[in-house]
């Protein structure tokens, strides 16, 4: 079964940086859609950046300049690296992938169909 598993989260400084993971299996990469949504208490779930099979990505605005996605084929990971974070950060961040071959980078939730439990990021000061 396809499974997603999320690391890395913490608590940092209001200008900290962290770097999310994410493990996969079940699936291949190279044939994959993923990408990180967040979700903060009383707010919808929102992407935060997506990216496709042939490693094409698209950012939310909120995060174009800070955050950077990136996957480690070898080790079937995902990546999230966040810099600079600001108080409007803090959320459970999650990963997802769509297995299917004609997918395409998106920031839509209705796009992606395995999750993973998510990981929690706090941003004090």
């Amino acid at each position: 079964q396809v499974q997603l598993v999320e690391s890395g989260g913490g608590s940092v400084q209001t200008g900290g940086s962290l770097r999310l993971s994410c493990a996969a299996s079940g699936y291949t990469y190279s044939g994959a859609c993923m990408g990180w949504f967040r979700q903060a208490p009383g707010k919808e779930r929102e992407g935060v950046v997506g990216i496709d099979r042939y490693d094409t990505t698209r950012y939310a605005d909120s995060v174009k300049g800070r955050f950077t996605i990136s996957r480690d084929y070898a080790k079937n990971t995902l990546y999230l690296q966040m810099n600079n974070l600001q108080p409007d950060d803090p959320a459970m961040y999650s990963c997802a992938a769509e297995a299917k071959s004609y997918c395409s980078t998106s920031l839509e939730v209705g796009a992606f169909g395995d999750w993973g439990q998510g990981t929690q990021v706090t941003v004090s000061s």
